[in-house]
């Protein structure tokens, strides 16, 4: 036990320390935005392009990964909008939202740093892996569901999806992630030799991602709003942190039966790890048009300091497993 909080514990210590220093005033909210959008305009698409380009593409392309995580994603999208409709009774708007928390990990800022410490080996491929179905699949989905929903109800439910579509596409287009991505797989598939000095500094940008990304999720912590909605919002984090790491696992043990071999056991514990990281931290950013910022910011808290003890639970039980 002691070597699973060995590797869970030096990460919330950065977030403990992000929130500590923020909270005191050495760091403001503002110095926060420019760190992170360090992180995700650089660092990480850094991060991806090294974790593409360095690799033969049959490493990278891992067709059960892909679909046993989706598979787990979709399933765990669609199960807690069921329930939040038939036994919460919440709108449609509502329970996509609820949903949306539950179905997509924070696999960059959180997932890679816990994976680089305790399966190093498959860190890299999973962290590329979760942002081909994150960003191209999942986070498009569930913009266009949620932005239809919006122009049925102003046109008495006969919004087109077509819009939506459209403004997805061309905000996913501009994305440094995938587009650190597509230039990735570009290298890969042509194996194109990079020039020392550019691949040096690639990677160094990609080294500054790990500590930095956890350091702004303690910080972004800091007056987010619990009294009072924790209990209303239990059911978004109990969903994130245990159903859907259990969905993704469920449909990795499918994929036999589909005719598709096992997945090596550090790649199937690394999805399952990944399933089972806390929200995506701009979770709140993408619910504040709705009206549902305070809920969504109130679950990301509840579901990052929860997923210390889950976290750990479940590297225990990986490792008993093995």
């Amino acid at each position: 036990m002691l070597a699973i909080l060995a590797i869970v514990s030096p990460i919330y210590i950065i977030i403990f320390f992000g929130y500590a220093t923020t909270r005191a005033g050495l760091f403001a909210r503002a110095d926060l935005l420019t760190f992170g959008k360090f992180v995700i305009k650089l660092a990480l698409p850094a991060l991806v392009f090294n974790a593409i380009a360095q690799r033969h593409i049959a490493d990278i392309i891992v067709p059960g990964y892909l679909l046993a995580y989706t598979a787990g994603a979709l399933a765990m999208l669609g199960g807690a909008y069921a329930v939040g409709r038939k036994l919460a009774g919440l709108s449609h708007q509502q329970a996509l939202l609820h949903a949306m928390g539950m179905c997509s990990s924070n696999s960059s800022f959180i997932g890679y740093p816990i994976l680089l410490l305790a399966l190093p080996s498959a860190a890299t491929t999973s962290l590329a892996l979760n942002v081909v179905v994150e960003n191209v699949v999942m986070l498009p989905l569930l913009l266009i569901l949620l932005e239809t929903s919006v122009q049925q109800a102003g046109e008495g439910g006969k919004g087109s999806w077509l819009p939506a579509l459209k403004a997805t596409l061309w905000q996913l287009a501009r994305n440094p992630l995938v587009v650190a991505l597509l230039a990735g797989l570009a290298v890969s598939l042509l194996e194109l030799p990079l020039p020392a000095p550019l691949g040096r500094s690639i990677t160094m940008f990609a080294q500054t991602s790990g500590a930095l990304a956890v350091f702004v999720i303690g910080g972004t912590l800091v007056g987010l709003p619990m009294r009072g909605v924790a209990l209303k919002v239990a059911p978004i984090a109990l969903g994130k942190l245990v159903m859907h790491p259990l969905a993704v696992a469920l449909a990795l043990a499918c994929l036999p039966l589909l005719g598709m071999a096992p997945l090596a056991p550090d790649l199937r514990n690394a999805a399952i790890l990944m399933a089972a990281m806390p929200m995506m931290s701009i979770y709140p950013i993408l619910a504040l048009p709705y009206g549902f910022a305070e809920r969504s910011a109130a679950a990301l808290v509840l579901a990052t300091v929860g997923s210390f003890a889950t976290l750990s639970a479940l590297l225990w039980l990986l490792a008993r497993l093995a």
